[in-house]
């Protein structure tokens, strides 16, 4: 992804019900004890092409296997099914078939084919889905279907696990004289790590695309986006993000020629990337989020695996989490990440709230100020910019501090 500027974005109240067509709702079905939203469903009132990404892990869920049969072998897609509570992962055949009855019973309740139903799931892995509840919700959440803000919204909370707010994001762009509209939601808090992480993706867009550009577009800015968040390092069963676009807008179909392609892809990314910031920025107990810009590097191979290797450093995020500049574990974390590097080339920031402190110059302590420091790494988000001054490519992770909370969330996870 090129430089990224807002020119010709506008962005918009809203997340998955902003763009023409689509309506969502959300609900408790009595998954979860504690009588919160525990399932959401999404619908498109007219077929729309996907594209979609999903977890490296080699134990993967059984929604995860489902929805890669639709959106590699299937032309089009209408509805979303997502419960929380229970993963549906490492279920073995009977997690398989839970996906297969939960298609059957959405196909009928919205009156469309079982291979237009997508599925996602998160929460405890190991458990089987109570199906009997997971279906009495699929079949009453059509009632509840709207294209309202707050029906994405509440869509949006009926995701969320140890989520502390719901995570949405829409905008505007103009394609071919027509006003296209993206939007998405997601969740992720915690097990959010390269490749992808515990975090569940939808984005919805009324813009005529074709389905392998769509795909195309998506796998590469996953790779700038999502694959450039960490919480805590441990890679989920479950991780999927999805795009459906129904092409209500009414523009001339994009494709790999189109004049538009640039402009699309740009405001996807951007949904994309705010949704990602979202994750990281409430990452389990956190108190900030942590963005490492890198620069200068010889290569962007080598900007991201420096980005990544402070952003996901133990070390380094419980000295944000302290206001510590102790800068010493930053070049720790570049020195051991594997990518080539010259020490005494680099050079190190703090940035917050328009304030910028340089604390590194030539791979050496400035003479910076430990109170004003203090005060910058006090403030959310938190900046790092690493200069190493080896070349012109760059590339930005983003992570989070590490915290007592992060701790007690996952000690008590279960119970």
């Amino acid at each position: 992804m090129k430089e990224f500027n807002m020119e010709g974005i506008k962005v918009i109240k809203g997340g998955v019900t902003a763009a023409a067509g689509f309506m969502a709702a959300g609900m408790s079905v009595g998954i979860k004890n504690n009588g919160k939203k525990d399932m959401a469903m999404i619908f498109s009132k007219k077929p729309c092409v996907t594209a979609g990404t999903f977890t490296l892990n080699k134990v993967f869920a059984a929604p995860v296997k489902w929805d890669k049969n639709i959106v590699y072998n299937e032309e089009t897609a209408q509805a979303v099914i997502v419960n929380n509570g229970v993963a549906n992962a490492c279920t073995g055949v009977e997690g398989d078939n839970a996906c297969a009855l939960e298609a059957e019973t959405a196909a009928e309740a919205l009156g469309i084919s079982e291979t237009a139903v997508l599925l996602g799931s998160t929460g405890v892995i190991g458990m089987q889905l109570p199906m009997e509840k997971i279906c009495n919700g699929i079949k009453e959440l059509p009632a509840k279907l709207d294209s309202s803000i707050d029906a994405g919204t509440i869509a949006a909370e009926s995701i969320m696990t140890t989520d502390t707010r719901a995570k949405e994001v829409a905008v505007e762009v103009e394609v071919g004289g027509k006003k296209v509209t993206i939007g998405g939601m997601c969740k992720g808090a915690g097990m959010i790590h390269p490749h992808m992480a515990t975090m569940l993706c939808y984005v919805t867009t009324d813009a005529a695309v074709e389905k392998k550009t769509l795909q195309k577009m998506m796998s590469g800015i996953i790779d700038d986006t999502f694959n450039m968040i960490s919480v805590d390092g441990d890679t989920s069963t479950n991780d999927t993000a999805l795009v459906l676009a129904n092409g209500l807008a009414g523009n001339p179909e994009i494709n790999g020629e189109s004049p538009d392609y640039d402009l699309f892809e740009k405001a996807l990314y951007y949904v994309f990337r705010e949704l990602s910031k979202k994750i990281a920025g409430d990452g389990e107990g956190c108190t900030c989020l942590f963005e490492v810009q890198v620069k200068g590097a010889a290569t962007k191979e080598q900007a991201k695996i420096l980005a990544k290797s402070i952003a996901t450093s133990n070390l380094t995020k419980c000295a944000i989490f302290g206001h510590d500049a102790n800068w010493g574990r930053i070049l720790c974390a570049m020195g051991y990440s594997g990518a080539d590097l010259e020490p005494e080339k680099v050079e190190i920031f703090f940035e917050s709230e328009g304030e910028s402190l340089q604390i590194v110059k030539n791979g050496t302590a400035t003479d910076y100020s430990e109170e004003k420091a203090t005060e910058i790494l006090s403030k959310n988000p938190v900046v790092c910019i690493a200069d190493v001054h080896m070349g012109s490519e760059s590339a930005t992770a983003w992570g989070c501090d590490l915290t007592f909370d992060y701790v007690k969330i996952n000690a008590d996870y279960r119970s």
